[in-house]
């Protein structure tokens, strides 16, 4: 017994290394599914949106389709990159992403910032590029907070007041200084984000519900002082009153449900939507990118699309309950609130059941810093779930 198991026992010691040594092995590749057939489908809804208005404009019509291309790319190699990189030393690096992050806004509401379609949120860069540094606000937080939750305190105990106090104060300048730039969208993201973690961190629920009156009470001190521009306003009001003014600030929601009503149940067929093709919807590659899916590939499509986003949140759902720590835990349910939420919106605003806020569908919206930052999210759930095998 002895000669035949010692061989035995000292070959799969040997081999256990090995085993241990390649997280690549243990990669959820039903998430990764999940990511690739949003981007597959986005890419010629992209196509769709644009080759006319380019064609008008006497551009190549094929010009979005390969900078999607392009950004595709530089997205893998950074989600890619991000997987590698193992979280756990995210704890040393967290603070010096966050202040970064603020810098990037900071730098938005100086000189160098740029208004693009109504919103002060960009920075102009050479050869046309344009980066949008309130997207990677979303990507810091999800490392900080759980940095600072994980690190002063353990699973067994629920967060002491100062705690979340100290979460709250990192997570409030970032919020401000968008809701300055304004991005209504952005901000609400951010916030869903910081009210997800500090729930599966153990915060008492009479303290979150402390949080979100507050912030309702916020809400209404910003729309008093004149923080929201009156345009974010009247996008309100038309949620409210969605048969008014059709022509105007409700015209954006109105041509988008005839764009998705109009599809049917198996859509016009693939660059064959009169609405798409006749650019009715604004922004029908950023902020309305459902609005083609629903038209040209129909109810059938639609769905495809809702259940692939459904995919993706089920995955990051059960790497957040199964990550070895509670910093990756955290992290994980941070990016879990950010896209539900975010796909959510974008979704429900071109159905009518979510007022405008102007932010894309994860994964299929035209668009380079938003895919960057998706990326890395996608990295980092990747990495959670392939640690727990290194």
């Amino acid at each position: 017994m002895t000669l035949t198991s010692g061989p035995s026992t000292a070959a799969s010691v040997a081999a256990a290394p090995s085993r241990r040594s390649s997280p690549l092995r243990h990669v959820d590749w039903l998430l990764l599914i999940a990511v690739g057939g949003l981007l597959a489908i986005g890419a010629p809804l992209i196509y769709s949106a644009t080759r006319n208005l380019e064609i008008a404009a006497g551009g190549d019509p094929h010009a979005y389709l390969k900078k999607q291309a392009i950004n595709i790319t530089v997205a893998v190699v950074l989600g890619l990159m991000t997987a590698l990189f193992d979280y756990r030393m995210l704890r040393v690096y967290a603070p010096f992403v966050y202040v970064l992050s603020v810098l990037g806004l900071l730098a938005v509401l100086s000189p160098l910032g740029s208004t693009i379609n109504g919103g002060h949120s960009w920075i102009v860069l050479p050869a046309g590029f344009s980066v949008e540094p309130s997207e990677f606000v979303k990507l810091a937080l999800c490392v900080a907070l759980p940095m600072l939750l994980a690190e002063r305190r353990d699973m067994e105990t629920e967060p002491r007041l100062s705690d979340v106090g100290l979460a709250l104060g990192v997570a409030i300048l970032p919020i401000g200084l968008i809701m300055l730039e304004p991005d209504l969208g952005t901000s609400i993201i951010v916030g869903c984000i910081v009210l997800g973690i500090l729930a599966v961190a153990g915060t008492p629920s009479r303290w979150l519900t402390a949080l979100v009156l507050t912030g309702a009470v916020g809400a209404f001190v910003a729309v008093k002082i004149g923080v929201l521009k009156p345009y974010q306003i009247a996008r309100f009001a038309a949620f409210t009153h969605p048969n008014q003014n059709t022509s105007t600030v409700g015209y954006n929601v109105h041509e988008a449900r005839i764009a998705i009503g109009s599809g049917g149940l198996f859509g016009t067929g693939l660059l064959r939507g009169p609405q798409t093709n006749g650019q009715f919807v604004p922004e029908q590659q950023t902020d309305f990118i459902f609005t083609v899916a629903g038209e040209e590939l129909g109810f059938v499509g639609g769905a495809v699309v809702i259940l692939l986003v459904g995919l993706l949140l089920w995955r990051a759902a059960r790497i957040a309950m199964r990550a070895e720590d509670l910093f990756g835990t955290l992290m994980a349910a941070g990016i879990l609130c950010w896209f539900m939420f975010q796909a959510f919106e974008n979704i429900g605003m071109a159905l009518g059941i979510m007022p405008v806020t102007g932010v894309p569908l994860p994964f299929v919206s035209y668009g380079g810093t938003s895919l960057f930052v998706n990326m890395m999210a996608v990295g980092l759930l990747e990495n959670v779930h392939m640690r727990r095998y290194v």
